[in-house]
C-alpha cells in the first residue's frame, strides 16, 4: 500500500507517527550533497554474522557524531568520525524541521540493487525509549517497506526519493520493522543518512 502523496504528509499509524517530506532538498542541493558525501565520507564495509555464517554487509556504512559515543547493532560496533561541514548543515536543517536535537548520523551507501538492509528496528538501548529517527535520501529511489510486528494488516511501502526526508517518531521502533530490500532492477547508487540521538 502506497500511503504518501504531496510534499508533506503526517501519518498516524498504530503505535507510530511518520512525517514525509518528498522535496526536503531541491534537485540541485540534493545532487550536490550526493556527490560530496560519496567522495568525502569514510565508507567502510563490515562483516555481519547471520545464523552462524559471516558475510560482508550488503552495503557500505559510516558513523559520524558530535561526540565520541559508539553505536552498536547486529554485533557490529561503530566508532564515530567528526561531523563534516556538510553533515553539520544537513543536521541543522533537519533539526529545524523535526524540532529535535540529534547527536549522530549513520550513513548507508547502496551501490546497486544487490545492496540492502534486512528487516529490523532502530531499537538499540543507546537510542532511548521512543527514539526520533530522521532519514534523508540522496540518489536512486528505493522503496522503504515497513510492517507492524503484531497487526499483519499493517504493511506498507514508501518510495524514498532523491532529496526526501522521513521522520519516524513515537513507539514505531518498538512495534514496527522496516527494510530496504534487494531488487533485480538495474538501479544506481543511493546514499541514506539516518540521524539519531545516542544517549
Amino acid at each position: 500500500m502506497d500511503l504518501f502523496s504531496g510534499e508533506k504528509t503526517i501519518l498516524n499509524l498504530p503505535n507510530a507517527e511518520l512525517i514525509y517530506i518528498e522535496n526536503f532538498y531541491d534537485i540541485d542541493k540534493a545532487n550536490t550533497y550526493f556527490n560530496v558525501l560519496k567522495e568525502d565520507i569514510q565508507w567502510q564495509q563490515d562483516d555481519i554474522t547471520v545464523f552462524g555464517k559471516t558475510y560482508k554487509q550488503p552495503r557500505l556504512t559510516a558513523l559520524y557524531a558530535e561526540n565520541s559515543k559508539p553505536y552498536s547493532y547486529s554485533n557490529i560496533t561503530m566508532h564515530p568520525h567528526v561531523f563534516t561541514p556538510e553533515l553539520s548543515q544537513i543536521k541543522y536543517d533537519i533539526e529545524q524541521m523535526a524540532q529535535h536535537k540529534f547527536t549522530s548520523v549513520l550513513l548507508n551507501l547502496y551501490r546497486d540493487g544487490n545492496d540492502s538492509n534486512g528487516w529490523h528496528a532502530d531499537n538499540e538501548k543507546e537510542l532511548g525509549i521512543n527514539p526520533v529517527i530522521a532519514s534523508v535520501s540522496f540518489g536512486e529511489t528505493r522503496p522503504f517497506h515497513f510492517k507492524h510486528r503484531h497487526n499483519k494488516d499493517e504493511r506498507h511501502k514508501l518510495d524514498l526519493n532523491h532529496g526526501s526526508l522521513l521522520i519516524m517518531k513515537g513507539e514505531m521502533q518498538h512495534y514496527w520493522l522496516h527494510q530496504i530490500a534487494k531488487t533485480k532492477k538495474t538501479i544506481g547508487e543511493r546514499i541514506n543518512l539516518t540521524f539519531r540521538t545516542i544517549i
